[in-house]
């Protein structure tokens, strides 16, 4: 292979070519031209990276062949599907067989197609056998071929051959040295021209015949070899046949859903078509099948081609699936109900709620089991309640179409989840899926077996029951047309504080909640003191509660972090409120524990794990704090919680939407199911609109919906309500091993302090206090901090990420404030590692004006790492609206400094500083140290020190304690 000069004419071709492993490719090259135009000896393989040598001669479509052709060359092929480097001789010779071929071809071929299409107006060669690049020229043929399969039958063979035609002509091509160059989807390379073809047709259906008039079949072998080769031939290609026939049909198609039932297992449906006497399933995709019979008497094949319309087919299914089916697997066509949120829905229930619907659309119905015949009519049940002395009576009637079956005779079928009822025609009821979910447990209470009675007892479960039948969501609503405004309802006696107006408006409101039997999501931004209205209405509670007259008891679920922040905020404004933190080890397994107490306060992982006891109790309330915790209505918190009973609901999130839209459907189902419908049609009717189209009058629609059952109050809107800055401490709980090993080496210093502390003769050393107290700090923020290998969990750390994810979410801007400069180290890297922006400044940096106007002017950098010895003085981040302070400092004045930096002079918004304090260390005694030593730390104390020397040996005992 020359050099070509490019002084001279040349011009690029492609080149077809035979590689002894890859088979047939197709090469690119540039040819030099003799003075008289034609082509010379000299050429050479152009790739991307030397094309823009031959600029002047290239197009586009050139440069996209090159690339493409590029991709199936053989050095490209081996780098690609063999990662260690190896010299193409090697590779064939050691690692190349029959597999990679197998596997490696049909890629090689859907690239030559794709080239094929753009090459019509090149100039193709087939190369020489020395590797010359313009050996032969050949043609595309501008047309595609067709081919005609030829069968002909007699007493001892079926002789079986193909016909081609081009341009009306009949071609021969046996016995022409023709080439098939692409199997896949044939090429064929004959007398210099290259024929596609005008159906899809593998090239090995062409490749015996080059060398040979036909294929015979013997009589002996025939019978399968119809069934299976000429059957599927005639479906996909034109077929003449002498001795046995072909039939055409065209048939109007009927959608047929066949019932595939499950005694208490899943149910399925199948969908099917059927076309006149023939019966297919659905997700076919030839448009025509074929059926071969054979007369045995008359020795006749006849093949039945039946044209079948899949668009329509697949109309019909996209129509079952809009009705709240789905596809159990990519390749099987069963079918079954989407689940509504958390409830499972059966196929029998599906079938009952759309049989009007489906006879109307023209579908059949057709069951498996031809013994059984299933009624799928309208099912409803009747209930009425008269009050005695001391019981109630439920009566109650179940219909089953024109059939009335007094509902005590189902008490069997519900408590021992029997699906069949025997209608008296012989016709089996199947008993809808959420009676056994909602009535069960008026059964379970009923002493009398013949009659369904209930005590006074149990009123909260009637009145949930007669919500369930009488007072549904529409009535509910209906009574809300009526509302004119909420009552100004009076603070609780004991409550200890006041509510600010909005806090007030937000008490109100949950009073207002509670006389239409709604449940609501108490939306108010972070820091506006969601914990204290819900308190304040919870006492309340207990003062306008009258013994007997349903549940006293409340339930609140929470994220762990928030457990201690909701004792102490109850310990502060309602001492009166009896409360039972109900997680740890020890933690009761009876319901019967939860009586004597006016709130139950428990964690979303214990919710999930004690599931069964806390759904056998009946709560006045169930809340949820942080309820986007909920936001996935597969999630196990979800199902959990969702199986809680109580008289009424409430959530509390300042992020109800964390990513999308769906994300409200999980909350509102909790609080209020049916308001927004079932998962599919939610997703369906607003998330999809509203997301993907920006549908505003979806939006706006659903707005309207939500707005009675969501309160949102904003920073921004109750800014002058609201103190110039407010405080909150946050309590973290430690994560199992920081606990192990916070334990340790609080002992060895307690130890080694300790045992001196009364001898006059040694003083304790301030440094080893000191060194100690350090230590325990680090680890009660980050074992990390002392012991880099640590991979446990710290309390604090998952409790600031999870606060300050809140946070961003909104836009507000943070200063996050340590002592500790490997604090701030290990949160950089957890903001690297998950792509959130950040400034950052310590002691070390040089460039704090570059850092500063960053974190001012940048609305991506909404987070400032700050150690709060290097940002104490001299900034001015009036910006920020949030300060976090992770580490109490010995002296306040230091936290005051930090907190200055944004609470000054410029400021317009309101700021909220959050003390993040790790429960049960060394943490929580320096603050209560701190409010005891205040007016010396305003006068005296400036250092650490300083600190030291001002404890005496009891809070030195207490430290360590």
């Amino acid at each position: 292979m020359q050099q070509v000069d490019t002084t001279q004419p040349y011009e690029l071709v492609y080149s077809l070519c035979e590689h002894p492993y890859l088979g047939c490719l197709i090469e690119p090259h540039i040819v030099q031209l003799n003075p008289n135009g034609g082509y010379s000896l000299t050429h050479r393989r152009i790739f991307s990276h030397t094309a823009s040598e031959y600029a002047p001669v290239l197009d586009q479509v050139d440069y996209k062949l090159i690339g493409l052709l590029e991709e199936i060359e053989q050095t490209n092929i081996i780098k690609r599907y063999h990662k260690k480097p190896v010299r193409p001789a090697d590779f064939f010779a050691k690692i190349f067989d029959t597999k990679f071929y197998e596997y490696i071809r049909p890629k090689i071929e859907r690239r030559l197609v794709q080239a094929l299409e753009l090459l019509k107006e090149k100039p193709l060669f087939l190369m020489s056998k020395d590797g010359y690049a313009a050996g032969q020229r050949i043609e595309i043929a501008p047309e595609p071929a067709s081919v005609l399969f030829h069968f002909r039958r007699n007493g001892e063979e079926t002789r079986y051959f193909p016909t081609i035609k081009y341009g009306g002509q009949r071609i021969e091509f046996m016995y022409k040295d023709a080439q098939v160059i692409i199997n896949q989807q044939a090429w064929l390379l004959l007398e210099n021209v290259l024929y596609h073809f005008d159906q899809s047709l593998e090239g090995k259906k062409l490749s015996p015949f080059l060398q040979k008039r036909y294929i015979a079949v013997a009589r002996a072998t025939e019978r399968k070899y119809f069934e299976t080769f000429v059957r599927g031939l005639i479906e996909k290609h034109h077929v003449y046949a002498e001795g046995f026939s072909i039939e055409t049909h065209q048939h109007d198609a009927v959608p047929v859903l066949k019932l595939l039932y499950v005694e208490n297992g899943t149910s399925q449906l199948q969908l099917n078509f059927r076309y006149g006497p023939y019966l297919f399933a659905s997700g076919g995709e030839n448009k025509v099948t074929v059926r071969m019979q054979y007369d045995e008497a008359a020795d006749q094949y006849t093949f039945h081609r039946i044209k079948r319309s899949l668009q329509w087919e697949e109309k019909r299914m996209q129509e079952l699936l809009d009705r709240g089916l789905y596809r159990t697997s990519a390749l099987f066509s069963n079918l079954e109900p989407l689940a509504n949120g958390d409830e499972r829905v059966s196929v029998m229930d599906w079938l009952r709620d759309q049989n009007d619907e489906l006879s109307r659309l023209g579908y059949e119905i057709v069951q498996e089991d031809p013994h059984k015949r299933f009624f799928f009519g309208r099912t409803e049940l009747d209930l009425t309640v008269k009050e005695g002395n001391d019981w109630f009576d439920v009566q109650a009637v179940a219909r089953f179409g024109n059939y009335e079956v007094p509902f005590i005779q189902l008490r069997n079928h519900i408590l021992n989840n029997i699906k069949e009822f025997v209608l008296p025609n012989g016709e089996i009821a199947v008993i809808p899926e959420e009676w056994f979910a909602q009535y069960n447990h008026l059964f379970q209470f009923s002493e009398d077996k013949k009659a369904i009675r209930l005590s006074k007892y149990h009123i909260g479960l009637l009145n949930d029951i007669s919500e369930h039948t009488a007072l549904t969501m529409d009535r509910r609503l209906e009574q809300l047309a009526n509302f004119d405004a909420i009552d100004e309802i009076d603070e609780p006696k004991q409550f200890n504080g006041s509510l600010r107006p909005y806090q007030k408006a937000g008490y109100n409101w949950f009073h207002f909640l509670k006389k239409y039997r709604f449940g609501g999501c108490l939306a108010d931004d972070m820091g506006l003191g969601k914990t204290i209205q819900t308190l304040a209405f919870l006492q309340k509670q207990k003062e306008l509660a009258v013994p007997g007259e349903g549940p006293m008891t409340s339930l609140i679920v929470m994220p762990t972090s928030l457990i201690y922040n909701w004792q102490n905020e109850a310990d502060k404004f309602v001492p009166e409120l009896r409360i039972l933190v109900h997680t740890g080890i020890g933690r009761s397994k009876e319901p019967a524990v939860f009586e004597p107490y006016d709130l139950v306060i428990t964690t979303y992982g214990i919710a999930r794990s004690d599931e069964e006891l806390l759904s056998a109790y009946y709560f006045n309330y169930v809340i949820l704090d942080e309820s986007q915790i909920i936001k996935n209505p597969t999630s196990k918190s979800f199902k959990a919680v969702k199986s809680f009973k109580s008289k009424h609901r409430l959530v509390l999130s300042g992020t109800p939407v964390e990513n999308s839209v769906a994300d409200l459907w999980s909350q509102m189902a909790f609080l209020n199911p049916g308001l927004l419908g079932s998962y599919h049609y939610f997703q369906q009717e607003f998330v999809q609109p509203i997301e993907k189209k920006k549908d505003e009058e979806k939006a706006r629609r659903l707005q309207a919906i939500i707005k009675p059952f969501v309160l949102r109050r904003t920073k921004s809107q109750v800014a002058t309500e609201l103190p110039p800055k407010s405080e909150q401490v946050f309590y973290c709980t430690m994560g199992e091993q920081q606990a192990e090993q916070y334990e340790r080496v609080k002992s060895e210093y307690r130890n080694a302090i300790l045992e001196n502390l009364g001898d006059e003769k040694t003083k304790t050393p301030q440094i080893a206090l000191l060194q100690g107290l350090t230590k325990l700090r680090q680890l009660a923020n980050h074992p990390r901090m002392v012991d880099s290998t640590f991979r446990g969990e710290s309390g604090k750390f998952e409790s600031v990420i999870h606060t300050l994810e809140t946070v961003l979410r909104r836009g507000n801007k943070v200063l996050v404030f340590s002592q500790f400069v490997k604090q701030l180290v290990i949160f950089k890297q957890y903001f690297d590692k998950h792509g959130i922006g950040y400034a950052y400044l310590d002691g070390a940096t040089k460039n704090r004006e570059e850092v500063v106007k960053q974190f001012r002017e940048n609305q991506d950098t909404r987070l400032f790492l700050i150690s709060i010895k290097a940002g104490g003085v001299g900034l001015n981040l009036v910006e920020a609206d949030y300060v976090f302070i992770l580490d109490p400092w010995w002296n306040p004045a230091v936290e005051q400094q930090a907190i200055d930096r944004t609470h000054r002079i410029g400021q317009t918004r309101n700021v909220f500083i959050y003390k993040f304090i790790t429960k049960d260390t060394v943490e929580e005694k320096i603050l209560a140290l701190q409010n005891r030593k205040k007016s010396i730390a305003d006068t005296l104390i400036t250092t650490e020190e300083s600190f030291i020397k001002s404890l005496t040996q009891d809070d030195i005992r207490e430290l360590l304690g």
